[in-house]
């Protein structure tokens, strides 16, 4: 396997780390979800346009909620190491799904507004730590992801 040097930005060894997950079929086209580490448990449903409800997060609207929580995790651990509060940033991100077969994620459009001015001497880290999170190098390359950035004043 080849080392990746962007996930040297915020990982002190490169040891696989494993975590485990249970799932329960719950029935109609609902599961429940257990992270094994905390115990916390979620549900998730199928979306409305395949037989869901979508009365919750379907399991592509995770894809996209990680990506979205991950580059700001993963820029979160960099600023704090330089000493940088990123307090305050949000985001939203917008899953596009292909409208032909295979059913899959086509797109996915980030918006990004942080704390912290544009010419900010950390910008171009933070940005290259957004595209080394570990969710974002884990997606299949035919996923197209912009992401739009707004700083503050």
């Amino acid at each position: 396997m080849q080392e990746n040097p962007s996930c040297f930005l915020f990982l002190a060894s490169y040891d696989l780390a494993m975590v485990h997950f249970t799932a329960e079929y719950l029935g109609g086209l609902k599961c429940r979800a257990k992270h094994g580490p905390s115990g916390v448990e979620m549900l998730t449903d199928a979306p409305a346009d395949v037989g869901g409800s979508g009365t919750t997060f379907s399991p592509t609207d995770l894809v996209a909620t990680g990506l979205l929580t991950c580059i700001m995790t993963t820029m979160a651990i960099v600023a704090e190491r330089g000493g940088i509060k990123l307090d305050g940033m949000s985001g939203k991100i917008e899953k596009i799904m292909r409208t032909s077969p295979p059913r899959r994620i086509d797109s996915l459009n980030i918006q990004l507004k942080m704390p912290i001015a544009a010419d900010h001497p950390a910008v171009e880290k933070l940005k290259h730590a957004a595209q080394a999170c570990p969710v974002h190098l884990s997606l299949h390359p035919d996923i197209t992801e912009n992401i739009e950035w707004e700083w503050a004043d």
